[in-house]
């Protein structure tokens, strides 16, 4: 299956540096191309692309607000965005998971790390720097939580209490599936529960809810 691309970014060498790499590899195809957040939104409702490649700073709207409108929580079909910026500042990293964004990574972080970013937002997963996922996590660990997170819909059975610390750490559902000797479609399926059962969006907001509760700490 190919994954289909749109990438967003104002800087016309960025953008087409960014494309071809994508281009570049096996089962990726860049589909569009926007200079700006305008842009962006109106392409990705048009060409229906499985992953949407974002600038966090671009003119008309940013970034973050290019996240909400794609794939925030009122959304009803919300898309797969990454989020990706040459700014390392928390403020953006919140800003952009908050809004639905299942990837964030810097623009330096290398080929490697973009396309499994991709790969990572179309199967559902999500993708941020490790140098950033650190940081993030040590904030949410630190951090109080604004509201009283919201129970479970059904109580967590003991594998999936296994499974939401994991994911809270970073894991991927491979990394999850061999931590735990169980199969990758029982990880898969335990991860589908979990979002089904905390009413969460993506994984990130799985480990939010996760150090919220208290059930993770640092």
């Amino acid at each position: 299956m190919t994954v289909r691309v749109l990438v967003a970014d104002d800087q016309d060498l960025v953008r087409t540096g960014l494309s071809m790499i994508l281009d570049a590899q096996p089962g990726i195809e860049v589909v569009g191309q926007a200079a700006d957040g305008h842009a962006a939104v109106e392409l990705a409702r048009r060409l229906g692309p499985d992953v949407c490649l974002v600038d966090i700073r671009m003119p008309g709207l940013d970034g973050i607000e290019v996240t909400e409108l794609l794939a925030g929580r009122d959304v009803p079909d919300p898309m797969a965005v990454v989020v990706i910026t040459t700014f390392d500042l928390d403020e953006y990293v919140h800003g952009a998971l908050r809004a639905g964004a299942r990837g964030f990574l810097l623009k330096d972080a290398g080929p490697k790390l973009l396309v499994q970013a991709v790969h990572a937002a179309a199967v559902g997963d999500a993708l941020i720097a490790p140098n950033i996922t650190r940081r993030l996590l040590s904030t949410l660990a630190a951090r109080q939580p604004s509201r009283r997170p919201a129970p479970p819909y059904e109580p967590l059975t003991a594998r999936e209490e296994e499974v939401l610390a994991l994911v809270a750490r970073g894991r991927t559902n491979a990394e999850i599936a061999a931590d735990l000797f169980i199969g990758l479609t029982t990880a898969k399926t335990h991860v589908a529960s979990l979002l089904t059962k905390i009413g969460a969006r993506n994984r990130v907001e799985i480990a939010m809810w996760a150090y919220d509760t208290g059930r993770v700490g640092d």
